[in-house]
């Protein structure tokens, strides 16, 4: 004898097989007879998501966690990348320095690939200028540095050279007002020695031999 309304049928089209104590699928909520409730008896679609395998770096045996809905082989190959610690990978992390400066691109390449606009390094992804948004912006501001300073020396220059010469231009009045007073006190000097009349020699008196001699 039957009960139909106790129980469940199995939801498997192959088996519908009337289970009085059906269990139901955590993954895909449907319920199965003890002989499908499994997740391949059933081929359960929503699987994935009750799948917990965390994955084992190859080179340093550490397992990666994996966010759920996420494929494992990028995690892993993004572990080498950047945390692995076995000499592969740390070598190969020496190799590529030259990471791209997009904001959020995190690739390295082993030769610098720079743009000739803003002169940043960028992976090949995004090396070209409608690929990282080029403004130029880095380049013009370097290139203002770089005139503003060339401008600043080049007024220092001027500067220093006017101040030298204005020093020569205050030194040389000076020089020719102190030799034109030296000639004329020369000159007056001569005039009133030619003007001058020479003094006669005073006579001296006689001597008078009062020796006599014996």
């Amino acid at each position: 004898m039957e009960f139909p309304e106790l129980g469940a049928n199995c939801a498997l089209n192959a088996c519908k097989q009337l289970d009085f104590l059906p269990m139901k699928c955590d993954a895909c909520s449907k319920l199965f007879c003890k002989d499908h409730i499994k997740y391949t008896d059933h081929s359960c679609e929503n699987a994935y998501k009750k799948d917990f395998q965390v994955p084992v770096c190859p080179l340093c045996n550490k397992a990666v966690p994996v966010p759920r809905g996420e494929q494992p082989d990028i995690k892993v190959g993004e572990h080498i990348d950047r945390d692995c610690q076995s000499d592969p990978a740390v070598a190969k992390r020496k190799a590529y320095q030259n990471k791209c400066s997009l904001k959020g691109c995190k690739q390295k390449e082993l030769i610098p690939v720079r743009c000739e606009s803003c002169r940043q390094n960028f992976c090949l992804k995004h090396r070209h200028e409608r690929d990282h948004n080029c403004s130029g912006v880095v380049r013009g501001a370097t290139g203002n540095k770089t005139s503003a300073s060339l401008k600043a020396g080049e007024a220092a220059a001027i500067r220093a050279k006017n101040v030298a010469s204005s020093s020569k231009t205050h030194k040389r009045p000076q020089q020719t007002s102190l030799s034109s007073i030296g000639r004329d006190l020369d000159r007056s000097r001569r005039e009133r020695q030619t003007s001058t009349p020479n003094p006669q020699p005073i006579p001296q008196p006689a001597l008078v031999n009062t020796y006599s001699k014996k």
